[in-house]
């Protein structure tokens, strides 16, 4: 038997019982929020590090399929392949949402690299006032809210969202391409 077919084999044990990376499976089609690797482990009754086996697992499987796992801190979540997109959008009926403008992209990509990061840290940066850019991208569900930072005022951390990554086809920020002097590190959750 070839290793692609092996792929296609059953999950079904000899007991009758589904091995765990399907049973991790089902658990992320129906969950509704993308779910942490504790509340998985919980659900299924089985060690944190089996479920991270099975989610390997889960992902050598979906290689080259129609869904891949999508990671952002200990979360994860099933989403469709970013190649089947057009025909997704075309299929719901779905037009293509409004382009983000160079401002927003420029916000975004500061954010995605240095994240968790409050405005003034991007102002610092992109040298102008950010709020209605941060506004546009929180509405649009691309950054959130992570946390607070310590400090005077204790102002406001954004990082990225579980829907950027959909949205730019990524598995989880190790996918960010690297750039020069800026190391691109998955966020302590």
């Amino acid at each position: 038997m070839s290793e692609i077919d092996a792929l296609f084999q059953p999950t079904i044990l000899p007991n009758g019982h589904l091995a765990l990376d399907a049973r991790v499976e089902a658990l992320l089609f129906v969950a509704e929020e993308p779910p942490t690797i504790a509340q998985l482990a919980r659900a299924l009754e089985a060690p944190a590090e089996a479920v991270e086996e099975a989610l390997r697992v889960l992902q050598e499987r979906l290689g080259g399929r129609g869904l891949r796992l999508q990671r952002h801190g200990d979360r994860v979540q099933l989403v469709t392949a970013p190649e089947a997109a057009e025909d997704v959008r075309r299929f719901l009926g779905l037009r293509e949402g409004g382009r983000l403008s160079m401002a927003a992209l420029e916000t975004l990509a500061i954010i995605a690299y240095r994240q968790p990061i409050t405005r003034a840290e991007i102002e610092a940066i992109r040298g102008v006032n950010c709020d209605g850019v941060l506004r546009t991208l929180l509405a649009r569900g691309l950054i959130e809210e992570v946390g607070r930072a310590e400090g005077p005022g204790r102002p406001i951390l954004y990082g990225t969202s579980m829907l950027f990554l959909q949205h730019f086809g990524l598995r989880s920020l190790a996918d960010l391409p690297p750039l020069d002097g800026v190391k691109a590190e998955e966020p302590a959750s």
